[in-house]
């Protein structure tokens, strides 16, 4: 001991690298709480596989860092600790803090909530479509061989089994059925809006409700996955990712070029074709 330095000078500091990771800070003061996962994850809404993975530093699950840190906050708030200084321990070792969004509802992207399964209305549409534009095909190509054919059946002469299996060549002209150089997605009802929701380029987080404000779907919509909406008045979305989504209403393709990561909230009706005012 040099002279003049007290006693607390010589003790040894606590190295950085002895502080405890995030993932066991929360988990300790859970325990310390007397909480159980299955407790913290009804408090939080967030799933309880999710927990499980942030108390072992596993943010993969989260979805990203936005999600990772609204996740740390909630569940640090449940736990009765601060949650700054996680937050500030998570950002040094995640490469710093993300750019700020608006991303308020991104956090309730976990949210345990019932996920109706409703028929793919779409999908039934489009297979339909393209029957009735095979069998128009068909029809209009064999109409157009069976043409010698015709005079003689209708004057009794004996003919073919395959020349009198043949439609007739004018049937297509029915103005009800659909016209085969339309966009298979263009058959959507009329008398309700319809909303499909692709996510081609990433994933996203979407939330879709009904006229009355009933959830339809609240969730990750992965890349390459697509949802379906129809309601009879309106549609309300909310899109956590919007440069990753591609959007159809009412058989058309909505043009608006969204920015990545940018958080939109639309709302359509019957009659739209185009880009509709945000909400909110």
């Amino acid at each position: 001991m040099s002279i003049g330095n007290s006693p607390e000078d010589d003790r040894p500091s606590i190295p950085e690298d002895d502080l405890p990771s995030v993932g066991r800070a929360l988990q300790q003061a859970r325990v310390d709480s007397g909480r159980t996962v299955e407790e913290v994850s009804t408090a939080t809404r967030v799933r309880v596989p999710i927990v499980q993975a942030i108390e072992q530093d596993d943010f993969s699950r989260c979805g990203g860092d936005v999600y990772a840190r609204g996740h740390i906050r909630t569940v640090a708030r449940a736990v009765g600790i601060d949650p700054d200084p996680l937050l500030a321990q998570y950002d040094a070792e995640h490469g710093g803090r993300p750019a700020p969004t608006p991303a308020a509802p991104l956090f309730e992207a976990e949210r345990i909530r019932p996920e109706p399964r409703r028929p793919n209305w779409t999908a039934a549409m489009v297979a339909a479509i393209v029957a009735v534009i095979g069998f128009v095909g068909f029809t209009l190509f064999s109409g157009e061989d069976g043409q010698g054919s015709k005079n003689p059946v209708a004057e009794g002469t004996p003919s073919s089994g395959k020349a009198e299996s043949k439609p007739a060549p004018n049937k297509p002209t029915d103005p009800t059925k659909p016209d085969p150089t339309d966009s298979a997605i263009a058959g959507a009802p009329k008398d309700k809006v319809t909303v499909m929701v692709s996510a081609p380029e990433g994933r996203s987080w979407i939330s879709a409700k009904d006229h009355n404000g009933a959830i339809m779907f609240d969730g990750l919509l992965e890349q390459g996955q697509s949802k379906s909406f129809t309601d009879k008045q309106k549609i309300d979305l909310v899109l956590g990712d919007a440069g990753a989504i591609k959007l159809f209403v009412n058989g058309k393709e909505i043009k608006d070029e969204f920015k990545p990561g940018q958080v939109e909230r639309l709302s359509y009706t019957r009659g739209d074709n185009g880009g509709a005012p945000q909400v909110g």
